[in-house]
């Protein structure tokens, strides 16, 4: 037989842990830090994609300019093939000072009242 008091089984605290992140998830605060992280992110990742089809279509398109030298042998292609490689990394250092600055202490603030809920 259980001798648990019925607030204290498992599946009541599942139910109050249900409840306590759809409040969370409703809140304004969450709200906020949802649009805080959408505002960065997708305009970067449109410019980004953006950017990364330029290139291939340049590539395929524009045989005379990518084929353009540079400096020896190095043309067009090669600079905008490694350019991608530095934005990717850029970004990447980007978004984390972003999430870091923006995102997580507002993160934490919403976990540490989710932790405090009996």
């Amino acid at each position: 037989m259980d001798t648990a008091p019925a607030s204290d089984r498992p599946g009541d605290q599942r139910q109050r842990d249900r409840s306590s992140y759809a409040e969370v998830q409703a809140s304004a605060e969450f709200g906020e830090l949802r649009g805080a992280h959408r505002s960065f992110a997708f305009p970067l990742t449109i410019a980004f994609v953006s950017w990364y089809l330029l290139y291939v279509l340049l590539s395929n398109y524009a045989d005379g300019f990518m084929g353009t030298k540079v400096v020896g042998h190095v043309n067009v292609a090669l600079v905008f093939g490694l350019a991608q490689f530095l934005t990717t990394f850029l970004i990447a250092w980007w978004y984390s000072r972003h999430a870091a600055a923006k995102l997580d202490p507002r993160a934490e603030a919403i976990r540490s009242r989710l932790e405090e809920r009996p």
